[in-house]
């Protein structure tokens, strides 16, 4: 079993600025693709960005394309979601998500993924 827990969000003025971290323990960190999905009120859940398992390769929705990045640091198992220039539809529930991955391939659907953290809020004013 894998256990994802996030942190980060918060409140934010349009244009700012927030990292989400997701600390995961219960299984060895670096066979694991990860990904972060967003759920707005009243809409399904949304790809956002993914990494592999490396991090030599990242994959992000775009709607965020240049704006969020995605990381991860193996020694400490734990991967970030770095969000400039957010904008009030960024708002969102922000779900961190592991699923194995034997070929190294970044993973963009939900059903690849097997494990689900509880979700942080990201609320940006206008």
């Amino acid at each position: 079993q894998v256990q994802l827990v996030e942190s980060g969000g918060g409140l934010v003025q349009a244009g700012g600025s927030l990292r989400l971290s997701c600390a995961a323990s219960g299984r060895t960190f670096d066979s694991l693709g990860m990904g972060w999905f967003r759920q707005a009120p009243g809409k399904e859940r949304a790809f956002v960005i993914a990494i592999n398992k490396s991090g030599s390769g990242t994959y992000c929705a775009d709607s965020v394309k240049g704006r969020f990045t995605i990381s991860r640091d193996n020694a400490k198992n734990t991967v970030y979601l770095q969000m400039n220039s957010l904008k009030p539809e960024d708002t969102a529930v922000y779900y961190c998500a592991a699923g194995s991955s034997w070929s190294g391939a970044v993973l963009t659907f939900p059903y690849e993924y097997s494990h689900w953290g509880q979700g942080t809020q990201v609320t940006v004013s206008s």
